[in-house]
């Protein structure tokens, strides 16, 4: 049963080779041996026509800051641009981050509930690098990492999911507890401490070691497919006890976001929280694909590049809610 509170899904893997210091950021020539050795590594593999490598060096702050906006480089890996680089495949769904907190971090994302296509991603990256190069490893700890709290598969796995009726009716509280017990933690996605903008949270695994990587996929796939049955169940409730409410919440949202003129991102997230309820609601015509993506396309950069324009501190947000009335117009998507 497809997990409709799904909005993306997303496995990282982290590897580091056993005959170079965890860190080499301070050292160049170290720096450039890890990115040699892993572009030699996927040349000689059967990967060796997918990726495209990147220098962070080498590219702007508008070209870095858009990977960062669709999170296929992170902000750990910006901290040593100069000797940091990118393999990036020609889908722009997975990545190598070279010289972050660890040597590789190889990470695919993918649309909705699919982190075990997004595993499958991953792993067919590591077994296709380990065929060329040795990782670091430990019989009894598995792999090794800079961060001890990664040793062992080496895995992180999260799955974005959007709650915003678990939120509503205080019911977030359960949820964590619920994670708590099959060792997941879930936090905001957007947003400062305990604000969740746009009811948008991560749900991934706090343990890489005891576990195998498959048994926490299917725990995650699991405790999320039964976190999105509790959304639903408040979905029919909603509409039972305070439908004109729901109603009028959804149809203000609508309009706001096909209509407005400026549109900051914190503002966004609210109103794009209720769209989506409302198209899960069967208020508006119902386009998940098209407002999953707009979370991404919203972003600074990306308005920048879709508009042909700098993204100009003053323009963004008017440039922001243009392309948001076009992308709602490109779908087709209407209130019923």
């Amino acid at each position: 049963m497809q997990n409709l509170s799904a909005v993306s899904s997303r496995v990282r893997l982290a590897r580091n080779y056993p005959d170079l210091p965890f860190d080499v950021s301070a050292q160049p020539e170290m720096a450039e041996m890890l990115i040699s050795r892993t572009v030699n590594a996927i040349s000689a593999s059967e990967m060796h026509d997918r990726f495209v490598f990147h220098a962070l060096c080498e590219m702007s702050e508008a070209q870095r800051k858009f990977l960062e906006e669709s999170h296929l480089i992170s902000k750990d890996l910006l901290k040593n641009q100069e000797t940091s680089a990118l393999l990036l495949d020609e889908g722009q769904q997975l990545s190598i981050m070279m010289q972050e907190d660890d040597h590789l971090r190889i990470q695919a994302i993918r649309e909705g509930d699919q982190l075990q296509a997004a595993a499958d991603c991953v792993f067919s990256v590591d077994d296709a690098l380990s065929r060329q190069v040795n990782f670091a490893f430990d019989n009894a700890f598995g792999y090794l990492t800079a961060w001890p709290t990664d040793t062992g598969t080496g895995m992180r796995a999260t799955m974005q999911l959007h709650l915003p009726l678990l939120t509503y009716f205080k019911q977030m509280g359960s949820v964590g507890q619920i994670l708590a017990r099959v060792g997941l933690n879930i936090r905001g996605v957007y947003g400062e401490g305990q604000e969740a903008l746009g009811s948008l949270y991560q749900v991934g695994n706090q343990a890489t070691l005891g576990r195998s990587e498959q048994e926490t996929i299917r725990i995650i796939l699991s405790v999320c497919g039964q976190i999105a049955e509790m959304e639903e169940a408040l979905r029919a409730r909603i509409m039972d006890e305070q439908k004109d409410y729901a109603e009028d919440k959804v149809y203000r949202a609508w309009g706001i976001l096909s209509g407005a003129r400026i549109m900051t991102l914190k503002e966004f997230y609210p109103l794009w929280s209720t769209l989506r309820t409302g198209m899960l609601l069967g208020m508006i015509r119902p386009d998940l694909g098209m407002i999953n993506h707009l979370l991404e396309e919203v972003q600074d950069e990306h308005v920048a590049a879709y508009m042909e324009h700098k993204a100009e501190k003053d323009a963004i947000n008017t440039m922001r809610a243009t392309r948001i009335r076009e992308a709602l117009r490109e779908a087709g998507t209407t209130a019923l």
